[in-house]
Order: C-alpha cells, then structure tokens, then sequence
C-alpha cells in the first residue's frame, strides 16, 4: 500500500470515528408545601430512573406522539418504623437501565399534571419550562386541594403512617395511551422516584408539589 492509499484510509476512518460527544445530566429536587400558610414539609432532592427517562426524551427526539411526563403519583409504601420508633427508608426503584415494571412502593393516589386535555386544572397543575444560562427546568407543579384525595380522613392527626394518604413517596410517570390516561398512571414509565418522610394529606390542608428536573448539557 503506498502513501496515497494510506492518506484515504486515515480519512475514512477518522469520519467513521465519532468527534464530539454530549453529556446529559438531569437532577431533581422537590418541595412539597401547604399552599396557604406557605409551611414546608419536604424539601429534598430527588432520584432519577435514568433507563426510563432516557428512553423516553429518545422517543420525543424522534416525535413519537405523547411521550411525555403525564401524571405525579404518590404513595404509602416506603417507609416503616421499628420498635424503638425510629422510620425506616426503603431505597428509591430507580436504574440506569429500562424497566418498564418500575414503580412506586405503594401508589395510592396519581394526578394529571401534563398541559393536555385530559388535565382539568391547568392552572394548579401544570408543567413550565424554564430557560437558564447553561441548563434548562422542567418545573411540574401538583396541587392536591381540600377534597382530594376522595377518603382521606378530616385532620391531619394521625398517629401512625399506614393511611392510604399518608404520603411517603412521589414519583413521576409517563404518559399512558388510550382511554384511561386519567386514571391509569401504573402503565406508564416511572421516571423519577422520591423517598420523604411521611406526610399526611387530610381534608383541612391543601398541599402544593413542586417538582423541577435541571437538564444539562455536559
């Protein structure tokens, strides 16, 4: 092989060679609040399902229709406490890898927070994206009002955390297709996944969650 046929190969194989490469970080942090006397009772930074969010910012590039974050969902089942009365942390359900049956611990309740119609209240929830120097926010705001969840108990009183609405956990999920994609969170992708210290949701408080996703170029 001479010169000239060597100079051709190095070209072809430099522009078979990748030449820039993007990092992609996204961090969570989440508040959840009473809406009318401003007290805050969780305050943390959150665990990310980097296999199902992955694929599913993959599958909006490429215009797949309603793969989006849909709904905020929140459960019970995260937390436990031993006898000296000390609460016990499960680990968050979250990989690097895609796991189409990761989930909440327990999920006793899911709202539609996406700017779609199947959302009712666009106004107390709702998804904002927020343009910053170097990052961009995804700020998702859930508000749970006087009566909702349907069930839950009068006071915020309770001594233990075994009620359904005795929040522990939070996660955000996928949006799901068909006709249940108000009601029918477990069939979407668990995208993000939060453990807290169990709060209770009940009939004389409304509670405000704000949920913001950094994303980064790296």
């Amino acid at each position: 092989m001479n010169d000239k046929d060597n100079n051709i190969e190095k070209v072809e194989n430099s522009e078979n060679e990748m030449t820039d490469s993007i990092g992609f970080d996204v961090s969570g942090h989440i508040l959840i609040r009473d809406k009318e006397t401003g007290e805050e009772l969780v305050n943390k930074r959150n665990a990310i399902h980097y296999g199902n969010l992955g694929y599913l910012i993959s599958q909006a590039l490429g215009n797949q229709d309603n793969k989006i974050i849909h709904f905020m969902a929140f459960g019970n089942g995260a937390t436990s406490v031993d006898s000296s009365g000390k609460v016990i942390y499960k680990s968050t359900n979250t990989s690097e890898s895609r796991e189409t049956s990761a989930s909440l611990y327990r999920k006793t309740f899911a709202k539609v927070v996406s700017n779609t119609a199947q959302n009712s209240d666009q106004a107390s929830n709702k998804l904002e994206v927020i343009e910053g120097s170097g990052f961009t926010d995804m700020k998702i705001t859930c508000t749970l009002g006087l009566n909702e969840p349907s069930g839950q108990q009068s006071f915020d009183t309770s001594s233990n955390n075994e009620g359904d609405f005795i929040f522990d956990e939070l996660g955000l999920i996928s949006y799901v297709d068909g006709a249940n994609a108000t009601t029918a969170s477990t069939s979407g992708d668990l995208l993000t996944h939060v453990i807290f210290h169990p709060v209770q949701k009940s009939l004389n408080r409304i509670i405000e969650v704000v949920y913001t996703l950094r994303i980064q170029m790296t």
